[in-house]
């Protein structure tokens, strides 16, 4: 399929004025297509006598297309574009009739039948060019029009689109029309929902999801409908420009690659946040967060939108700034900024520092393809981790009169980074150009270590930075607590710009400098020798569990550096875990402890001392917690012995009797999770798997099913899983990724070393096949990130020099290589 350049779609903005388009679906064509009818109203500019220019569509069938009534030949269309030549200035209509393609993918179109009930629904994901595989159009975000759509439907289905919906008999849905939005937020969801509605500010608002989840959707319908509410409010106390689209409509869809998307009007979110099992505060947490994100996206993103994909940060960075902050603003969930420190930020770190890292504000985004490519930690997390520092540095008031004088000067249109930094440059004296060219036009973490000079009483702090960004930061000062050695006390918070102009006086010297206390700013830290002793003494001592997350922060930038041995990290995860309160904390150190440091960094005969300190360590959680005061923290420990355990009988247990000791009793995650593990260490059979997921027929099921079968180390059930996933193009988006879950495991090293080199030319004749979407899950979730040694390595750099991969794949690879040579220096620097 050819991608649009930012080249084309300038000529093509110029030239065109978009007015309309009629959308019409029949969604009752059978199982595979449905049929797609598009009119587009456009005005050619100019006052050339014609020009040329295109439409782009992807169908399975063209039918038929017509240019101003005069019949166009359906074989001229070239892969997804067909040409429109010779188009005089002024009005036209083009009418395209197709049979569209229904997606396993998550892209397009998507349809999937529930196994628990054998209903059928049916979502658009457009992003980012996904529009094609819909319906006709000028596929770009800055031709934005006015859209009418029709839908016709099985009877029994309910339509949900951008708009209200109206069922006008016989299977027809008509949605009322929008205000001007881009073609990549045109949204459609159809199917047998269960839906729950209400009104708010004389608006209707409604959640909506299978009706198998109904059960679950309807326990937690007070809280989403409480946090929609209070994000909502919240938004009109900080916005001057109105919600500016006619209903609120949150459905929670099946198979959701993303999180969230931000169609205006119907936010789809995947659903795994309709919670079937029990889940932490931090989890729901999570819940609150995205839906917060997704509504900020109805301002920046929908009401204005970028105008070229190189500007992806103007939404992506402000909406992951704002659904934290207003989740923490307006929801019982305070802490939010924790867990973005411990989880998100890291994120953001970690892209920053491979190859592949690009400016929050990239410049060189020359087509969709490379577009694709900036939805990551960067876009993300070090863009809204930029915009928390803007904050810091401009004021919370100039902020935000900036970004209202930007909704004010462009709503329902485009807009650029220049014009948001001139929006807020009218509200504040502050250089914000110079501002931006620091922060969001460069790339890589800037490091900062402190250094304690003077003698005892008159002590000065020096902060040094590698890098050249400005921060300003907070710098806490911790003394001993006298009557508890394991406490640190503050002193003082101070705050300090670097670089800095002098020496800053801090008086006797503290058990503890904490740079960047608070997490104000982006970069990464370091401790003088003096704290990082107190650190290794007394970190589950310090009050504030942002600062602990800060500090957590450190110690594994500290190992992913190679700075600090890995058992160290292990050693201090073991002393003050267990001591810890804060659930994302818990959780954030206990995965990268399991996930990367034991499963990564230590070689394979260390493993065995990893995963038993892990043990322990959770051990002692769920013996703390034997009271019943900390469900979610005994929950959390619960789950990482189960994914630690290197000897089946316990786990065994538990399973049999249905419950952990003293709780919690085993839903069906917790059981599909232990029969993982089972599954891996050789303690369950095919016989087993089948009995569980006759108990739990679901989407879940089926999905723990296939990990499990996978995870089997048994060179049949290994080769079954093989041809699944790179021989066949049956498996959805979520089997594919269930399957590849399962496939590679540390303890099976020998069993599957065969595949290891099979994994590179398989992946990009996959990825060719099937597109994007599976070839982000091959590259994420199906390398053999377990085989840390130095022919991995070698193979996937003569991959990514000889075989081509798609963009979207050779972007995965190249991360994970880059990881895979980061995990090797790391056993490097350990073993000297």
């Amino acid at each position: 399929m050819s991608v649009l350049t930012r080249d084309e779609a300038q000529t093509r903005a110029r030239l065109l004025d978009v007015h309309h388009y009629a959308i019409d679906l029949d969604l009752t064509r059978g199982d595979d297509t449905f049929d797609s009818r598009t009119a587009i109203r456009f005005t050619v500019r100019g006052d050339t006598d014609s020009t040329d220019t295109f439409v782009e569509v992807k169908p399975a069938q063209l039918r038929a297309v017509t240019l101003d009534g005069q019949p166009l030949d359906p074989a001229a269309l070239d892969e997804n574009r067909l040409a429109l030549k010779n188009l005089a200035p002024g009005e036209h209509e083009l009418r395209v009739d197709a049979a569209m393609r229904y997606s396993r993918t998550g892209e397009g179109m998507h349809r999937f039948t529930d196994p628990a009930d054998g209903e059928t629904y049916v979502y658009t994901q457009l992003f980012l060019d996904d529009v094609q595989r819909v319906y006709a159009a000028f596929d770009q975000p800055d031709l934005k029009a006015v859209f009418d759509l029709t839908v016709t439907a099985p009877e029994g289905w309910t339509v949900l689109a951008n708009g209200v919906t109206e069922d006008t008999g016989e299977g027809r849905w008509k949605a009322a029309t929008t205000p001007l939005i881009s073609t990549y937020l045109v949204a459609v969801a159809a199917g047998p929902w269960h839906s729950v509605r209400t009104e708010h500010r004389g608006l209707p608002f409604g959640i909506h999801c299978r009706r198998s989840l109904a059960p679950y959707l309807d326990a937690d319908t007070d809280e989403l409908f409480e946090v929609t509410r209070a994000c909502f409010d919240r938004y009109h106390e900080k916005f001057d420009e109105p919600y500016p689209f006619d209903s609120y409509d949150q459905a929670f869809v099946p198979e959701f690659n993303a999180g969230a998307m931000e169609n205006p009007g119907l936010v789809t979110f995947r659903d795994d946040f309709v919670f079937r099992s029990a889940v932490t505060d931090t989890q729901r947490q999570t819940r609150a967060m995205v839906i917060a994100h997704e509504m900020a996206h109805m301002w920046f993103g929908d009401l204005v939108t970028l105008r070229w994909w190189d500007d992806i940060w103007l939404n992506e960075s402000f909406a992951e700034y704002m659904g934290y902050q207003t989740t923490a603003e307006a929801t019982r969930f305070t802490d939010t900024w924790t867990e973005f420190g411990v989880t998100r930020k890291a994120w953001g770190y970690d892209a920053d520092q491979r190859p592949s890292t690009h400016p929050v504000a990239p410049e060189n985004v020359l087509d969709t393809a490379s577009a694709l490519l900036n939805f990551d930690g960067i876009s993300y997390a070090k863009g809204a981790s930029a915009l928390r520092q803007l904050v810091a540095w401009l004021g919370e008031k100039d902020f935000l009169a900036g970004i209202n004088t930007h909704f004010e000067r462009h709503k329902f249109a485009n807009a650029s980074l220049a014009d948001f930094i001139d929006s807020l440059a009218a509200a504040t004296d502050r250089d914000v150009h110079a501002w931006a060219e620091t922060w969001l036009r460069t790339t890589g973490v800037d490091t900062l270590v402190p250094s304690v000079t003077g003698d005892n009483g008159s002590r000065a702090l020096i902060v040094r930075r590698t890098g050249e960004r400005p921060h300003r930061i907070a710098v806490g000062l911790y003394d001993q607590s006298p009557g508890d050695e394991g406490r640190l006390t503050p002193r003082e918070r101070l705050d300090l710009d670097v670089p800095q102009a002098e020496p800053r006086p801090i008086g006797k010297l503290p058990a503890l400098v904490v740079l960047n206390d608070g997490d104000l700013s982006y970069a990464k830290i370091r401790f003088d020798a003096d704290s990082f002793r107190a650190v290794r003494e007394g970190l589950s001592g310090l009050p504030d569990p942002l600062t602990r997350a800060v500090v957590w922060n450190a110690l594994r930038d500290a190992v992913r550096d190679g700075e600090l041995p890995a058992a160290t990290y292990l050693d201090i995860a073991r002393a003050h875990l267990p001591h810890e309160t804060d659930l994302a904390l818990v959780d954030g150190v206990l995965a990268f402890a399991a996930g990367q440091v034991a499963d990564r960094y230590v070689t394979p005969e260390r493993r065995p001392a990893a995963l038993s300190t892990l043990a322990e360590l959770c051990r002692d959680l769920i013996r703390r917690t034997e009271d019943g005061d900390h469900p979610g923290l005994r929950l959390i420990a619960v789950r990482h012995r189960i994914a630690t355990a290197a000897h089946p009988d316990t786990i065994a247990a538990w399973l049999a009797d249905g419950i952990v000791p003293g709780g919690p009793e085993l839903d069906p995650e917790l059981r599909w999770s232990i029969l993982t593990r089972l599954a891996v260490l050789g303690a369950v059979d095919e016989d087993a798997i089948a009995a569980e997921l006759a108990i739990d027929p679901s989407a879940t099921g089926q999905e723990g099913a296939a990990r499990c079968r996978a995870a089997l180390p048994d060179a049949e059930a290994k080769a079954r899983a093989w041809e699944a996933m790179f021989a066949s193009d049956d498996l959805s988006n979520y089997l594919f990724t269930a399957t590849a879950q399962g496939f590679w495991q540390p303890e099976q090293t020998d069993l599957v070393r065969e595949y290891v080199p099979r994994y590179y030319p398989e992946a990009v004749a996959l990825a060719a096949r099937r597109g994007p979407a599976i070839a982000e899950a091959a590259g994420r979730w199906a390398f053999p990130a377990h085989a840390v040694d130095a022919d991995t390595l070698r193979l996937g750099q003569e991959c990514l020099a000889d075989a081509d991969p798609i963009p979207a794949l050779r972007r995965k690879l190249a991360d994970q290589l880059d990881d895979l040579a980061r995990a090797l220096r790391v056993r490097e620097a350990n073993t000297d």
